[in-house]
């Protein structure tokens, strides 16, 4: 089974340091790589070309600045364009944290090992995808199918039966065409008599509430497609596990 690790990027000297991030993770059970700053991204794999990096940590303490233009180099390592990725900063520079800068969540710095393992589970829950009976998650939307309630980021996301009822067999046809006329005949029933444009006003009402968390592509001719996760090889079913020990999850 390839490694699962969590990459850490900053200054060299201060990588190792006995409260930083390395260390505290290592003591939670993690396993670590890390690079300095203005290493090339793909060292992170070094020694281990089929490992999976998980979580990003960007150590920029006082220069949250740096660690903006440090996520954008490393987004160009293919391996890391969907991984989470967390700020460290000081308290002090909390508020120079640009929001447009990529990062999906901060922690600040000293780290509380509590609440850095609390942040990467958090960052990992929100890149999951899975699918169970009873529920559904692409991206940031969760489907609850036996309370018919949908979320997005955590926030409920109002839809007419009928549209939870399309959205729910998307994602169940997920990363396989469906046409019009078998959005009809699965989510409208045999017995409907309109015809397929109401499948396209629903489409635009989800995507109107939903916008670029919903993954849905219009084929010409063909219907539509909800596209597959960037890594299909990760289940769903143990992305959506309940927590379980802290040395279980971390490695």
């Amino acid at each position: 089974m390839a490694a699962r690790l969590i990459g850490i990027i900053g200054h060299g000297p201060e990588l190792e340091r006995e409260d930083g991030a390395a260390s505290v993770l290592r003591g939670l059970g993690a396993q670590v790589t890390t690079i300095d700053l203005w290493d090339e991204p793909h060292h992170l794999f070094a020694g281990d070309e089929g490992a999976e990096v998980r979580a990003l940590i960007v150590e920029a303490l006082d220069r949250p600045d740096l660690a903006v233009a440090a996520l954008r180099a490393l987004r160009r390592e293919p391996r890391l364009e969907s991984a989470g990725a967390l700020l460290a900063v000081t308290a002090a520079q909390v508020a120079r944290i640009d929001p447009t800068g990529g990062f999906d969540d901060f922690v600040l710095v000293p780290y509380v090992p509590a609440e850095l393992y609390a942040r990467i589970r958090l960052l990992e829950w929100r890149k999951s995808e899975f699918a169970t009976e009873e529920r559904m998650k692409v991206g940031a939307i969760l489907i609850d199918r036996a309370a018919r309630e949908v979320t997005m980021g955590g926030a409920a996301v109002a839809l007419t039966a009928k549209e939870f009822s399309l959205l729910a067999y998307l994602c169940e046809r997920r990363g396989k065409v469906v046409s019009r006329e078998e959005l009809l005949r699965r989510v409208w029933g045999n017995r409907y008599e309109g015809g397929a444009r109401t499948v396209d006003i629903h489409v635009r009402r989800l995507r109107a509430k939903l916008g670029a968390a919903l993954p849905l592509a219009t084929l010409r001719g063909s219907g539509y497609k909800l596209e597959a996760p960037a890594s299909e090889g990760k289940s769903s079913s143990q992305a959506a596990a309940e927590p379980r020990s802290k040395a279980t999850i971390l490695r």
